[in-house]
């Protein structure tokens, strides 16, 4: 669970997105991975005859072999980046030991467990069939079973067959390469074109500490933040800029949208003093809907930005642009200033608690439903 002043803590350790060193180096943002994964063999069944003085037939006593260790995936708190996948791709579980004689079977072999941020995704190796999508802590998921022991001698005797002489291998493990995708969990997020005030928003209404400056794409990498307002609490993410063409690589693209795709509404910042408000809402709108995922169908509020850089008249102007190409009456704020803040984060707030009604309102209905 975050706590106020969550995305400060995202810049600490070195399980978190910070530019924390490790080795030497700065450690970055990482949301993606490609790992090879291998569960472990069974182990053989034994042959095995009892043989003790002045018991002529002993019989057989030929142990099973140890089951192989699986793959395990679990989402854990506190992890909030998928950088220790960076240094090691490759994941080899224990195999089971042989059984032995006197009916002794063989050790299980130990799992592998993937540690994981909450929100994380797994595919297989084509990027599109998903495998499991854990949304809760220590949720977890088996990648690869390992294989079975094989029988020993002892498990086929009959009462025909006093003396078998025969016993299973172990199974094998299973292999494959899966990719590891994170998207984080907020309830809202902040979109908008690069230098619309986004970072400045949620450096104003959080604990958050994200990175500020007059050039384009300060921000390079999600930024998260737990929001107050009004005794109540919601998570706001703030993710890079998007401009015209982000969904064909240009920019930073747009694969931080993925970052979003959990949000329960969507907060477009635009920037006022920019020439056409209307416009750089519209090219926003465009790349949200090229991206598909239903970004383009969520909730949201739309606010123009640095009013306090603004005269009354561009206000005006600009509110006018900007209502007719959203179709909706635009908020009006002032990050710096605070003016219009307050009432932004009400009208997010508003659609969080919906959307956590309904969403509670489903899963009393069906316990197994998530959003």
């Amino acid at each position: 669970m975050l706590y106020r002043g969550a995305s400060a803590a995202l810049r600490c350790d070195r399980r978190l997105p910070a530019e924390a060193p490790i080795h030497g180096k700065l450690m970055k943002f990482l949301d993606q991975a490609k790992v090879f994964i291998r569960s472990g063999d069974g182990g053989n069944g034994c042959v095995s005859f009892r043989r003790e003085k002045f018991i002529e037939f002993g019989g057989p006593n030929g142990g099973d072999g140890g089951k192989g260790g699986d793959v395990v995936v679990e989402a854990v708190e506190g992890l909030n980046t998928l950088i220790d996948y960076r240094f090691q791709q490759h994941f080899f579980a224990k195999n089971g030991r042989s059984g032995m004689g006197k009916d002794r079977h063989g050790a299980g072999g130990a799992d592998v467990v993937l540690k994981v941020p909450v929100g994380t995704q797994i595919y297989e190796e084509d990027g599109e069939t998903l495998i499991a999508d854990l949304t809760e802590p220590s949720e977890r998921a088996v990648l690869a079973r390992g294989g079975n022991g094989g029988f020993g001698n002892a498990h086929f005797k009959t009462s025909t067959n006093r003396a078998p002489r025969r016993a299973n291998p172990g199974q094998p493990g299973e292999e494959r390469t899966i990719r590891l995708r994170l998207k984080l969990i907020a309830d809202a997020g902040i979109v908008g074109l690069p230098n619309a005030g986004k970072s400045t928003f949620l450096a104003a209404v959080s604990a958050a500490k994200p990175k500020i400056a007059d050039y384009p794409f300060t921000t390079l990498n999600p930024q998260l933040g737990v929001v107050e307002i009004d005794g109540r609490e919601f998570v706001l993410a703030d993710i890079p800029g998007l401009i015209e063409g982000a969904h064909e690589g240009v920019g930073l693209g747009d694969r931080f949208l993925g970052h979003i795709e959990r949000c329960r509404v969507l907060l477009h910042l635009v920037d006022g003093t920019a020439e056409d408000a209307g416009a750089a809402y519209r090219t926003v709108r465009a790349e949200l809907v090229a991206y598909g995922q239903g970004l383009a169908e969520k909730p949201e509020i739309v606010a123009l930005n640095k009013a306090d850089a603004m005269t009354a008249a561009a206000v005006r102007q600009q509110v006018g642009r900007l209502q007719q190409a959203a179709r909706q009456l635009p908020l009006v704020l002032s990050a710096v200033s605070g003016e219009g803040v307050p009432e932004a984060l009400r009208a997010l707030l508003k659609v969080v608690e919906d959307a956590r009604r309904r969403a509670s309102e489903r899963r009393a209905e069906n316990p197994a439903w998530y959003p």
